[in-house]
């Protein structure tokens, strides 16, 4: 066998061994082991004329090998009335290399998992707390008020979206949607908070949301909840709410 490859290319003994079945074209479940045994001395024979450190692990397996060849060269004896032959020799090593295909497995695909995950390029969370000042200070709604009720009502309105919804592409900005807010409060005076989110979709919310933290901010609109659990009611700052 030609060896164009070194120890360094390998993860241990067990990954040598499972290169040297596979490129027998063995059975893993009937390894010739004069076979293998004679593969793996001699790899190891070479890496030593090349004057390469051959790990002591890889001895070690060396040695596991010349001694289960050693024990396949002798009779195996019946266990008794059921004519049941004692435990095959190789069993243990075919163990020991399946456990250790199955993790290398699993690296294979963490390592695949990670070079797909290098891909995704996530957005960095928005910063509110310029928000958060303007806020607090118009009347006694908090900007974690806002979040909060918000998230309820998106959680409430969850059990009833249809089952079936045609989308339709639709470029909203938050300008465009602080115009359409500004000419909603000036035909209605005043109307509840959750009244501005008429679409359930996440683009829509999270426009309309950040269009009215920006109204607020600007001093445009006020935010009132008359006790903690009441609606909450916006209005253009100045104009008459009765």
């Amino acid at each position: 066998m030609n060896y164009s490859f070194i120890i360094n290319d390998f993860e241990g003994p067990l990954d040598l061994l499972l290169h040297l079945v596979k490129t027998s074209k063995m059975d893993i479940y009937d390894i010739k082991v004069e076979v293998i045994t004679k593969q793996y001395l001699d790899f190891i024979s070479k890496m030593e004329e090349l004057n390469l450190d051959v790990a002591s692990e890889y001895l070690v397996m060396a040695s596991e090998l010349i001694e289960l060849k050693s024990r396949m060269l002798l009779p195996r004896e019946k266990m008794g009335e059921d004519d049941e032959y004692e435990e095959d020799p190789r069993e243990n090593l075919v163990n020991r290399m399946l456990e250790f295909a199955k993790y290398k497995e699993m690296i294979e695909t963490f390592k695949e998992m990670e070079s797909d995950r290098k891909e995704i390029f996530t957005k960095v969370q928005d910063d509110l707390s310029e928000y958060k000042k303007e806020i607090e200070n118009n009347g006694d709604i908090t900007l974690t008020d806002l979040l909060n009720a918000l998230n309820e009502f998106l959680k409430e309105k969850e059990d009833e979206k249809p089952k079936q919804t045609k989308i339709t592409k639709k470029e909203l900005s938050v300008t465009d949607r602080t115009i359409d807010i500004r000419n909603i409060l000036k035909n209605k005076k005043k109307v509840s908070f959750f009244e501005l989110f008429e679409v359930k979709t996440r683009e829509y919310v999270v426009v309309t949301f950040l269009s009215i933290l920006e109204m607020a901010k600007k001093g445009e609109i006020d935010i009132k909840q008359s006790n903690n659990f009441n609606e909450i009611t916006v209005n253009l700052r100045g104009e008459n709410n009765d």
